[in-house]
């Protein structure tokens, strides 16, 4: 059960995210019409903006302002979408259904699709040194640094290159972890990172324990993926349920059983919850966010 505060703070920065894609992505009667149309489509109107909401998060623990950090919630959205465009490729995972509507290459075609993710991907960039977002540029052009290399082949890239390579194979479970590290972890991280920098200069032990903080929950995200995978239906999910089974693809259900798989999740919320001590009230939404994350039935 999601706390009516936390509710009420989520809606919100849900729907400042919302408006800001809206306003940022090209309208779809600019030409190139099909790929800006293409682009609103795979955006808006879906999705838990998870990511944006622990950018915020984070920020509150830095004193940021609201502004700063929707906008740079948003250019981690924006690299979140590009991928899951990309992953979604018959090339990658071929998959129909996502945010409960036909993928982008379905509703649209495989080439439109491509040009998709390559144009949010530009467009995440733009947003993050458009505008004043950090105290001076030389924090900003490190904003910059840390999503290239979370969406990169030591990031999200990386991972995916990995899991495409494991499929129909037995791994271990450290060698799980590595994949997810950087498929799901590393935007999950730059997303806690890019939240910090928005706001007043934290010392290096608090950064540490935000770090901390970002790759337990980044890797509770994944392992509870893997159990709604297994256990939830599509209609909840909003994509196809069941896919790494049926694509033989290693996770944490394969290899640990599902009731491992959610004691370990728990493991994750208890390390992400005590890496947190010392921030009080500043850290509350985080907190509320990890157990969001851990706890979701979608």
């Amino acid at each position: 059960m999601i706390a009516p505060d936390f509710q009420s703070w989520v809606a919100s920065r849900q729907q400042h995210v919302e408006r800001a894609l809206a306003t940022m992505l090209p309208a779809a009667d600019i030409a190139p019409r099909r790929l800006h149309a293409a682009m609103r489509y795979v955006v808006l109107g879906g999705g838990k903006r998870v990511r944006p909401l622990l950018t915020c998060a984070a920020g509150e623990v830095a004193q940021a302002p609201v502004e700063r950090l929707v906008l740079a919630g948003c250019a981690v959205e924006l690299i979140h979408a590009y991928s899951l465009v990309h992953d979604d490729l018959p090339c990658m995972d071929d998959d129909v259904l996502r945010r409960g509507k036909p993928t982008c290459h379905v509703q649209y075609d495989e080439a439109t699709a491509l040009l998709v993710g390559d144009a949010l991907q530009s467009l995440a960039f733009q947003l993050l040194v458009e505008q004043p977002l950090a105290r001076d540029a030389g924090l900003q052009l490190e904003m910059v640094r840390l999503l290239a290399a979370a969406s990169g082949s030591r990031g999200m890239a990386g991972g995916q290159a990995i899991d495409l390579a494991a499929v129909g194979k037995t791994l271990s479970v450290p060698e799980l972890e590595l994949m997810h590290i950087h498929k799901t972890g590393a935007l999950i991280r730059a997303s806690v990172l890019l939240g910090a920098h928005c706001g007043v200069a934290l010392s290096d032990t608090e950064r540490g324990r935000l770090d901390t903080y970002a790759k337990s929950v980044g890797l509770a995200f994944q392992v509870v993926d893997d159990v709604l995978d297994a256990e939830a239906p599509t209609a909840t999910l909003g994509k196809t349920a069941g896919k790494d089974a049926e694509q033989n693809k290693p996770t944490y259900v394969s290899i640990l059983g599902l009731a491992r798989s959610k004691r370990f999740a728990e493991e994750l919320r208890e390390q992400a919850l005590a890496a947190l001590e010392g921030f009080g009230d500043r850290a509350l939404r985080l907190r509320q966010l990890a157990d969001f994350i851990v706890l979701r039935k979608f």
